[in-house]
């Protein structure tokens, strides 16, 4: 169940990118930007083959940018065997493979699909549990296992953590993040993502409450801050 794909350059990855959006997520983070995503229902039936012709058509643009493909979602591990089909058909083509996600459902994939992943974009919403269940609904275990994996298995790794005031952006939170990422041998980058409200109309939309309404994005200074904090610990941050 595709959502929707895009083509963007400097996000979600190296080089021009073609990002793919599965649909339905475990998690039900409070400020998600894509809450349209959240169910499964809200996707298209898509066959792996229909989606790596797609990926064919696009080959010499991902050469040329050092770019490829990223899975993402929604949550992209909910579809753990039609990933596996994409991801594995892109590689044959000599196209660079990403996935971004919670890791909440990392369990899932296979040493199989994840032999065919270059890059890893992990989202750790949080480093206290309590704030995590509070953002999420869910449990932050899984994603920390799951980034310890990746690195077992060599597989790059790029660290993402939203900035939100009042709710993931105290010093207590993001210190135990800024450990775990150290931690990780794989590791190569870290990115500070400032909470925004470009999401809010969405929420509106799909008929969902939305409790950040009155939240301000966090200052340049801050964000700044709270890059300091990774980089401090030997962590390319952006």
């Amino acid at each position: 169940m595709v959502h929707s794909w895009e083509l963007v350059t400097a996000v979600d990855g190296p080089g021009t990118r073609m990002t793919t959006f599965l649909a339905g997520c475990p998690l039900r983070c409070l400020y998600c930007h894509n809450p349209d995503t959240m169910s499964a229902r809200s996707g298209t039936p898509v066959r792996a083959e229909e989606l790596l012709t797609r990926i064919r058509r696009y080959r010499q643009v991902f050469a040329a940018t050092h770019g490829g493909i990223t899975l993402s979602g929604g949550e992209v591990l909910r579809q753990p065997a039609f990933a596996a089909r994409i991801l594995r058909g892109a590689r044959e083509m000599g196209v660079h493979t990403a996935i971004d996600t919670s890791g909440f459902l990392g369990a899932l994939a296979s040493d199989a699909l994840l032999a065919d992943i270059d890059l890893v974009l992990l989202d750790v919403k949080s480093g206290d549990p309590e704030t995590y269940r509070r953002v999420t609904g869910q449990e932050l275990a899984p994603t920390l296992a799951f980034g310890r994996r990746l690195a077992d298995l060599g597989i790059e790794t790029w660290i993402r953590f939203v900035q939100v005031p009042g709710l993931t952006d105290v010093d207590e939170n993001i210190a135990p993040i800024v450990s775990y990422a150290a931690s990780l041998p794989t590791v190569s980058r870290v990115e500070i993502l400032p909470f925004h409200q470009m999401g809010r109309e969405k929420w509106a939309d799909a008929g969902l409450r939305y409790e950040l309404d009155d939240v301000e994005p966090p200052t340049p200074a801050r964000t700044e801050h709270v890059r300091e904090m990774f980089r401090a610990a030997g962590l390319t941050t952006y």
